[in-house]
């Protein structure tokens, strides 16, 4: 009998064993599991915030470009106009730039000055 109760002990520790080795592998399982999932939303976290980066470079980026538009706009006006009136001066200085038209014109210090005869109607 004792053959019988040593091989019924040896068949209880491997049933034992092969139970806590499915128990280890199930945990393993379960462990990567977690591993992947965390992994999984880190990587989105990831992407979101890039997707937001790059968001907010594209519309600083916009920005930038309509700022130095405007920028160069004002500078482009602002040199128009001192050409024009650089333009005026050198006219006026050289006498080219008046009409000698004197019948309704009055001509004051280098400024051609426009009268015209209005009657009311009151």
């Amino acid at each position: 009998m004792a053959s019988h109760d040593q091989s019924f002990r040896a068949g209880e520790a491997t049933g034992r064993a092969e139970e806590k080795g499915n128990q280890v592998t199930d945990t393993m399982r379960e462990k990567g599991r977690e591993v992947t999932d965390r992994t999984s939303e880190t990587a989105e976290q990831t992407k979101q915030k890039t997707a937001e980066t790059a968001e907010a470079t594209k519309e600083k980026a916009y920005e930038g470009k309509e700022k130095t538009k405007g920028v160069l706009q004002q500078t482009g006006e602002k040199v128009k106009h001192a050409a024009q009136s650089a333009a005026e001066t050198v006219k006026s200085t050289l006498g080219t730039g008046q009409h000698h038209d004197d019948e309704n014109k009055n001509h004051t210090g280098g400024y051609e000055q426009t009268t015209t005869n209005m009657e009311s109607e009151y």
